[in-house]
């Protein structure tokens, strides 16, 4: 309320001068779900504009008026041989889809399989002492120092001779 005091209130804006709005988050909500709805509308023009050019392109419309009777058994034949190619290839990709579903579940049972057949074994807990444990680390260590002294020997008897 201090702040409230001390600064200029401008109508004009809704804010006041050191730049704080009480109803920013409102004002703000407001103006990102106008520019959503902006959107949704543009998205849905766009939609039905690309809905009519496809049908457009995949066959024009049927002018029936004034056609014999003769020509609209044709056109109903020339109809009906287009919707069985039709469903000839959309029963072949439902039986290509159904068949690579088979295929990936067969694989992922397998997988399961393998993974259960690979079974960690359990690792027995062994239990050192102190004492065993500081006897394994001295004898390590005095047989490193034994093995690096013995090559050495020779050696230091040459430089002992040289000197």
């Amino acid at each position: 309320q201090q702040c409230v005091r001390d600064s200029t209130f401008d109508n004009k804006s809704n804010t006041f001068f050191f730049g704080y709005d009480h109803n920013g988050p409102v004002i703000l909500k407001i103006r990102l779900l106008n520019t959503a709805l902006e959107m949704l509308k543009v998205e849905k023009q766009d939609k039905e504009k690309e809905r009519e050019q496809v049908i457009s392109e995949r066959g024009p419309l049927l002018k029936l008026s004034g056609l014999s009777v003769q020509e609209l058994q044709h056109l109903c034949r020339d109809l009906h041989h287009k919707i069985d190619v039709i469903d000839e290839e959309r029963y072949d990709t439902a039986f290509k889809v159904s068949k690579n579903d088979k295929e990936i579940q067969e694989m992922n049972q397998k997988i399961y399989e393998m993974k259960s057949k690979l079974k960690r074994p359990n690792l027995k807990r062994v239990k050192l002492y102190a004492e065993h444990m500081l006897s394994v680390l001295l004898d390590s260590e005095e047989r490193r120092g034994e093995e690096a002294m013995s090559g050495m020997e020779g050696w230091k008897k040459l430089f002992d001779v040289g000197q």
